[in-house]
């Protein structure tokens, strides 16, 4: 018995002692590799955006954000103490490594039926550290993994791995002090929503820094570190409550609180900022996204800020707006879509809403950017302001009566109207607001269909204009940004705009920006008076036509209804003095819509957003002609009267501009 033990004794200690070699050893080879805590607090492979609204204020993220190094010393002391009491309350007197921490993690996971490497790691904040800089090997982008796959490996427990750790923490505790340990991990733990590090988490969820932080507020970023997306109060704001007031007991029990101080603290609980509350703008923030060169936005590897002409208010109105339609005039259950864009008459995006939430979480395809759809009657303001601009007037008097056209390739077309009744000689106001489609085909080859393609490419949209007379009933498609950016033209005089939400792109702590507004005014598409005259006549489709369900109560407004073939599509689009909207309702699917024309539904949610978003705002008349003024004038053989003489038009509008650049 006694030479057993002198032989087990005798392998042992030299067993140890090679075992404490070897470990020694690895941990002298780690060592030597470990860079400066300042190369390593920021573990990002590539940067963030952070984007803010008109007036300045945080609205929404993308990328991973970083708000910069911070350390014990510089953090509220709530956080420090929190940290530790759920992760590690030995910390400033261990050596890495807690065998003890160990062996218990490993039979919990075991008596819970799982491996005794899953669940509970029992791992120290050194250790933890290990993991967050996967044992000393950093991301390499040209390895073929994602960051994600990368993430997922470093933090993989097995026994190898746990071996590993072991000599890796020895060389960071004789490498590192206790507190810049606690460096590393305060800036580089993953804590939900994007946020990297507890100074980006404190400004994400509640909107001031991480030295600021009270107690239910540093408890609750604590308690994301065991789960970080489960607990994210974005996520649910009461389960994270629940598990801070967790770690507010484990500060009680470990000394840093009072019953007095956990009680009030519980009392108190953190409540999101209002940014981080309102989750609103996630279609704008995505289309932005897309505005600025990739390298800055998609794959940044620095933290860009973008200043964008975003409307938190205006996108309220419009969220509101589309859900009490949908609540209170549409049947439940109902999976037709919709899409929102709201801007202003210089192209400026205000709003967008991208689609409705039918599965419990929005969607990633926006239909308000990403969506072309035939644009149906919506197109025809276009075929009137190159009719305008050659010489029609609002009270041109077209025949309204059977055409049939002979289409080579295609044989004979005749457009009928939609209510297949015909009205003999009716004005353009008439036509257009009756929305007759006889009269705008008979317009459009009157005057050209290059001519009606030139107007609406001027206007902004561009793509796949329908080559036949078909133009003229809306067989193109188009996105609903570029129709509202299109109407958005006319209200402000028949200059071009191109949307934009991006106003300004910089990076984090410099002051001059990288890049600056990339849309707004273009050139001249259609004469002031053409475009005057054509605000009076969509103002007349509101007061009395297809669109009268959009008109408002206390100001006027103008604006097209539009149906596509068999009601697959549905369409208002229109403006007051103040804002342009637009509104696109269908079924993603190409379902035709039951009983919906553009001067149903879609006209409901214009009318509700706009009655929101104008409250406070006095009203305003739209730049329109009076028609008692302009009535009169010689009738042409072909029953149009005839506009000004064009010299004189296009000098009236130089003489203009000129005067008024001088006012």
């Amino acid at each position: 018995m006694r030479a057993a033990l002198r032989l087990v004794w005798a392998i042992g200690w030299r067993t140890g002692l090679v075992a404490t070699f070897v470990v020694a050893l690895s941990a002298l080879y780690f060592y030597v590799q470990l860079p400066p805590v300042s190369q390593v607090v920021d573990g990002r492979a590539r940067g963030s955006v952070t984007m803010l609204d008109r007036d300045g204020n945080v609205f929404a993220w993308r990328g991973e954000q970083f708000g910069g190094p911070i350390t014990p010393a510089t953090v509220s002391p709530h956080l420090v103490h929190a940290i530790l009491a759920t992760e590690d309350r030995g910390f400033y007197r261990h050596f890495g490594i807690s065998p003890r921490g160990i062996l218990l993690a490993m039979v919990i996971n075991l008596r819970e039926g799982r491996g005794p490497f899953e669940g509970n790691g029992g791992s120290t904040i050194t250790q933890q550290v290990a993991k967050l800089l996967c044992l000393g090997r950093p991301y390499d982008p040209a390895s073929g993994k994602t960051e994600a796959e990368y993430e997922r490996e470093c933090r993989r427990t097995t026994l190898w791995r746990k071996l590993k750790e072991v000599p890796f923490a020895f060389a960071m505790e004789a490498r590192y002090s206790k507190d810049e340990i606690l460096t590393i991990y305060l800036n580089r733990a993953y804590l939900g929503a994007g946020t990297r590090g507890f100074e980006a988490a404190s400004e994400r969820y509640f909107g001031k820094s991480a030295a600021e932080l009270s107690i239910s507020e540093a408890a609750m970023l604590a308690g994301l570190l065991k789960a970080p997306s489960y607990y994210a109060p974005t996520a649910n704001l009461e389960r994270a409550r629940a598990r801070a007031n967790l770690v507010i007991g484990l500060m009680e029990d470990a000394g840093f609180l009072s019953r007095e101080e956990a009680d009030r603290a519980r009392a108190a609980p953190a409540s999101l900022s209002q940014a981080a509350r309102q989750r609103v703008g996630g279609y704008f923030a995505d289309w932005v996204m897309s505005q600025g060169p990739d390298f800055l936005t998609q794959r940044t590897t620095e933290d860009v800020v973008i200043r964008t002409t975003f409307d938190p208010q205006i996108q309220a109105a419009a969220e509101e707006a589309l859900r009490w339609v949908f609540e209170n005039k549409v049947r439940e259950g109902s999976k037709a879509q919709a899409a929102i864009v709201v801007m202003s008459a210089d192209g400026a995006v205000r709003a967008m809403v991208g689609g409705r939430d039918t599965a419990g979480v929005a969607g990633m395809f926006n239909r308000a950017t990403q969506a072309r759809r035939q644009t149906g009657s919506a197109f025809k303001p276009f075929v009137y302001a190159a009719a305008l601009d050659l010489g029609y007037r609002f009270d041109s008097v077209v025949e309204d009566a059977p055409i049939s056209l002979r289409i080579p390739g295609s044989g004979t077309w005749s457009p009928r109207n939609y209510d297949g009744e015909y009205r003999g000689p009716v004005t353009l106001t008439d036509a257009l607001r009756l929305s007759l489609n006889t009269v705008a085909v008979r317009v459009a080859t009157d005057i050209g269909l290059e001519n009606v393609r030139k107007v609406a490419e001027g206007f902004g949209l561009s793509s796949d204009l329908a080559a036949g007379p078909a133009l003229a009933l809306g067989a193109s498609e188009a996105t609903l940004l570029e129709m509202t950016g299109a109407y958005a033209g006319i209200l402000n005089g028949g200059s071009a705009v191109a949307p934009y939400g991006l106003v300004e792109l910089r990076l984090r702590g410099d002051d001059a920006p990288l890049m600056g507004q990339g849309g707004g005014m273009r050139e001249r598409v259609i004469s002031k008076e053409a475009a005057r005259q054509l605000v009076y006549m969509m103002h007349r489709v509101v007061t009395d036509g297809t669109g009268r369900r959009a008109a408002l109560p206390d100001r006027p407004a103008a604006g097209k209804t539009g149906t596509t073939q068999a009601a697959r599509d549905a369409w208002f689009i229109g403006f007051t003095a103040d804002y342009v909207a637009g509104v696109w309702m269908g079924y993603d699917d190409n379902t035709p819509l039951t009983g919906v024309t553009g001067g149903g539904l879609p006209a409901e949610i214009w009318r509700e957003t706009m009655v929101r978003l104008h409250k406070g705002l006095p009203p305003r008349p739209l730049p329109m002609i009076d028609p008692a003024r302009e009535a009169g004038g010689q009738i042409a053989r072909d029953g149009r009267r005839r506009g000004p003489d064009p010299f004189e038009r296009i000098l009236r509008d130089v003489l203009g501009e000129l005067f008024r650049s001088k006012r």
